[in-house]
């Protein structure tokens, strides 16, 4: 009897000891059956991260309950629960859905034209513009302005408004951009109200710029975690 108990206890033990170890899971990423090129597949519980290949497909080491996130910046985010049945059939498929495109945005400028005066009676009269031997007005103007000039100067004032608006960015709206809602929630525990104050406080860290350049979401995720210690602290010792 103490055989067969102490048989029993190994069998579990040994199974619980199988399934708590990492083991390697592959999978495909689609979009409406069409294979997903360089999506980043993160185990946010390990911290380790991977890319798909040409054909969509990955491979990440896994365990039991971990979560991993698939992102690319023309997609919405996915996030994945993993589950021992995943790990058995070792053959997981996310469909991820596309981002509707959005229109660039359209730069109005007030154009100031002169005030012109009613004619009087010393007004010199222009003529209305150049006339072709037949008599017939051709359309032009005598001494008109340049609309090709004028229009090529408004599109280089385009240009330039949107390459600054680009040099604007800064990690709070990269948080907003790439970092799914619920992770502020859900993972760090931070109140909606607290949202903006938390992101503010983040921007302040000089890391965060070095972040603007890499646009890496592991990355930002695990410097969102490190200030939120650092916010929750200094938000205590404010209440207290």
């Amino acid at each position: 009897m103490k055989v067969k108990l102490l048989t029993t206890i190994s069998f579990f033990t040994y199974q619980l000891s199988i399934s708590q170890t990492e083991k390697v899971v592959t999978g495909k990423v689609l979009s409406q059956n069409i294979p997903l090129n360089k999506v980043e597949v993160i185990n946010k519980t390990a911290k380790t991260s991977t890319r798909t290949n040409e054909l969509g497909e990955f491979s990440i080491l896994v365990r039991p309950k971990d979560s991993l996130l698939f992102f690319s910046k023309d997609y919405f985010f996915k996030r994945l629960k993993i589950s021992q049945e995943n790990i058995n059939q070792n053959n997981i498929v996310v469909n991820m859905i596309l981002k509707p495109e959005e229109l660039d945005e359209v730069l109005i400028t007030n154009i100031k034209f002169p005030k012109v005066g009613p004619a009087d009676e010393n007004s010199t009269i222009v003529p209305m513009g150049p006339i072709s031997n037949s008599g017939v007005y051709t359309g032009g103007i005598t001494n008109g302005a340049d609309l090709m000039a004028i229009f090529s100067l408004f599109m280089k004032k385009d240009k330039k408004a949107k390459k600054n608006k680009f040099k604007e960015l800064d990690f709070k709206k990269l948080a907003e951009a790439t970092v799914p809602l619920d992770f502020f929630t859900n993972d760090l525990k931070i109140n909606p109200e607290e949202k903006e104050l938390f992101l503010q406080f983040c921007d302040a860290d000089p890391k965060a710029k070095i972040l603007v350049d890499q646009k890496n979401l592991l990355f930002t995720m695990d410097f969102l975690y490190t200030k939120n210690e650092e916010f929750k602290k200094l938000n205590s010792g404010i209440k207290n």
